[in-house]
């Protein structure tokens, strides 16, 4: 994901270095331990931090995927309802 922002020139491959190290160190200071899920989740935060949504956009989005997820049946793919929004 990261790739592609920077790609499309919301980014530059600095900035999301720079955020990504901000979230690592975040995590370091929580007493998470290194570990690929950690990893996952600095990456993720980096990638909210620095997305080019709003706050409650990306809230709402989160919760659209949640309900996605809590509706599809085991073994399907989760996709999003585009019809509610």
């Amino acid at each position: 994901m990261a790739e592609a922002l920077i790609r499309a020139g919301h980014l530059t491959a600095s900035e999301w270095a720079a955020t990504l190290g901000q979230s690592l160190r975040d995590a370091e200071m929580a007493g998470e331990p290194d570990s690929e899920e950690t990893y996952y989740l600095a990456a993720l935060d980096a990638l909210e931090r620095i997305a080019p949504v709003e706050p409650t956009a990306l809230a709402g989005r989160k919760s659209a995927w949640k309900a996605a997820y809590r509706r599809t049946p085991h073994g399907q793919p989760v996709t999003l309802d585009t019809t509610r929004s």
